[in-house]
């Protein structure tokens, strides 16, 4: 192990070479490409060099190997000294590196999972060690592996709240596998960064969050290699490396100045400049990466079943929200790998049930949604977990950055937004989720369920578990009746005609609970001979539009959606967007308007339009115009 610590003075000068070609790869890709961060890459040249040559231990030639150490840029505007990093490793072709930003090559601007070497992305700034902090745990906890979690940031980024969410939870939960570098180059994207160079403040932040901290100077390859090595021996403690560096590190009349963030070297003077560095260079010896301890277990997270069957009866009360709770505690014992993350909300969203059946696989976040979000991100990585995230679905929107960025991931994370809309009732609009539908449906390749009753929620966990892409499970406080079989079948995009007659003259299209509001007014209306088709769209995204339209064209055309959303993004436009091909189909919309006071759930539904009553008053227009 000496030499870990103390590398002899060769290895100490390949290092420093090392860290000077990342400069001369990441000089020459920005000015290939007109474009790019080549000051913030040179400021962590050394950083990366002795990361990826001597302290990482990983197989080159298989990036996603389960047992390698992981490595996270969350300062991803740097991505062009990972590329150049991997282009010394082996994995990316040194020509590619002059491909930078074009639209043909894998090699973007900021880092995405589209590259084998690349995890999580990023690029929207401050998210990087909250997903570090989801593989680190993921690492002690489920895979009980000896692979290590290292994760480089801006000192720029550290302004952002989300990091501190992250270094709270590394630090409640002992996550000694983590080792968290603060590249504190003195300068961000329009003025100096609000610490400068006080190294000391960064050290006395990151101890006071329980962190064992060192500070070094970020551009000796000696001094990092130790510290890397003593992090390694520390116990119970993450670690946080704070490097004083400089920005554009190298470069004459640029190094340490301001107003060069995002700037490539002009042309005329890149070639001047990568002369100057390689004459700094004494050597054209490469190191090779040590293997990792191959330690991981071999797991299987596809074609989850269930374990029993639903043994709901129809008629039977449940609210949709502990439906979900139940069905979670269930796919829990079907697959080993299920976990669940709440934000200190389990009591009300039911995951409390969860954890009391598999404690060892429940991650409490705590009130931390960004972080919650981009720790399961860090979770799913490599296929080692299927994580569910809990809370109520409005505190998901202030965790939207993350959200989109999991769509960048490519990530299978599954997301169950509980105590939805004006139903929830006394609470007042605070925690009333009004956005959730359009936020979700915004986000590219993500599902969204919004289940009806107990069997239907069931099934909504168990293809949420399945599906590839990430997956949001709305859900309610309201009990409501069972409806549906337990044998019956569900599927993605495939939507359930409940009530139907050949004398339908209106289609009504609700879900959750203004599902049962149309049915109820449908009962209203029989009496009345009026008979209307309902129409459970199951999963809002895929839309199922061949079952709406084709049933609206047996209506006359003539559609209501009726919903606990906002109009803006929820089933009604949804709907309006799948018929607007349909020149003979009208959609009249009922859904919420304004901001909602408290009040009774029954109060508030008919306050808004949205219950039975509005619905039947809402047919009867129809059919008089």
């Amino acid at each position: 192990m000496a030499d870990e610590a103390k590398p002899d003075a060769d290895t100490l000068q390949v290092l420093r070479d090392l860290a000077n070609r990342l400069r001369i790869h990441s000089i020459r890709a920005t000015c290939a490409c007109s474009s790019g961060h080549p000051t913030s890459c040179c400021s962590a040249a050394e950083i990366l060099a002795v990361l990826f040559f001597h302290t990482m231990r990983y197989k080159p030639a298989e990036p996603e190997h389960r047992d390698n150490d992981r490595f996270v840029l969350s300062k991803g505007h740097a991505a062009p000294i990972l590329y150049a990093a991997w282009a010394e490793v082996g994995d990316v072709r040194r020509s590619d590196l002059l491909n930078l930003r074009k639209i043909d090559c894998d090699l973007e601007g900021h880092p995405t999972p589209r590259l084998s070497f690349v995890d999580v992305a990023t690029g929207s700034l401050g998210q990087g060690l909250g997903a570090a902090c989801g593989m680190a745990y993921t690492g002690k906890r489920f895979d009980k592996a000896s692979y290590r979690v290292f994760c480089l940031m801006g000192d720029g980024e550290a302004s952002e709240g989300s990091v501190w969410e992250a270094l709270a939870f590394a630090s409640h939960y002992s996550l000694d596998n983590l080792v968290a570098v603060f590249d504190v180059n003195r300068l961000g994207q329009s003025g100096p960064a609000p610490l400068g160079h006080c190294t000391d403040i960064y050290q006395q932040r990151c101890e006071a969050f329980g962190w064992n901290t060192y500070v070094v100077d970020g551009h000796d390859v000696e001094a990092l290699c130790h510290a890397f090595w003593q992090a390694a021996q520390v116990k119970d403690k993450p670690t946080a490396i704070v490097a004083k560096t400089f920005k554009g590190r190298g470069i004459p009349k640029v190094e340490d100045a301001e107003n060069w963030h995002g700037k490539p070297m002009p042309k005329e003077r890149a070639d001047a400049i990568v002369r100057l560095i390689e004459s700094q260079i004494q050597t054209n010896k490469n190191l090779i990466p040590k293997p990792p301890v191959e330690d991981s277990p071999q797991i299987s997270i596809k074609n989850i079943r269930m374990t029993s069957l639903i043994d709901y009866k129809v008629g039977d009360e449940v609210a949709t929200q502990k439906a979900c709770g139940l069905a979670l505690a269930k796919l829990g014992h079907a697959n080993k790998r299920v976990i669940v993350l709440d934000g200190d909300t389990k009591n009300f969203t039911f995951s409390e049930i969860f954890k009391k059946e598999h404690p060892e696989r429940f991650i409490e976040c705590f009130i931390a949604e960004q972080n919650m979000v981009s720790v399961a991100l860090g979770c799913a990585t490599r296929g080692r977990t299927i994580p569910f995230v809990s809370t109520f679905a409005a505190f998901l929107t202030r965790a939207f950055d993350q959200i989109r960025m999991g769509a960048i991931s490519q990530t299978n994370i599954n997301l169950i937004g509980a105590h939805c809309g004006v139903s929830i009732g006394e609470d007042e609009p605070s925690q009333m989720a009004l956005e959730d539908l359009a936020m979700f449906r915004s986000i590219p390749n993500c599902t969204v369920f919004y289940p009806s009753d107990a069997v239907s929620t069931e099934h909504a966990v168990y293809l949420a578990a399945n599906n590839k892409g990430m997956c949001f499970i709305r859900t309610s406080p309201s009990e409501t009746a069972v409806i549906y079989m337990p044998q019956e079948n569900f599927e993605i995009g495939q939507a359930k005609v409940i009530r139907y007659s050949v004398n339908d003259k209106v289609t009504v299209i609700g879900a959750g609970l203004t599902l049962h509001e149309a049915l109820a007014a449908a009962d209203d209306l029989s009496e009345q001979d009026i008979s209307i088709r309902v129409i459970d769209p199951f999963t809002i995204k895929p839309l199922d539009a061949a079952t709406i339209i084709a049933n609206a064209k047996a209506t006359g055309g003539r559609v209501i959606t009726v919903e606990d959303h906002y109009r803006e993004g929820g089933i009604g436009e949804a709907v309006c967007a799948a018929v607007s091909g349909e020149p003979d189909i009208f959609v009249h919309q009922l859904a919420v308007s304004g901001i909602p006071p408290s009040g009774k759930p029954r109060e508030l539904l008919d306050v808004f339009g949205i219950s039975a009553r509005h619905i039947v008053a809402a047919v009867k227009y129809i059919l008089m115009n």
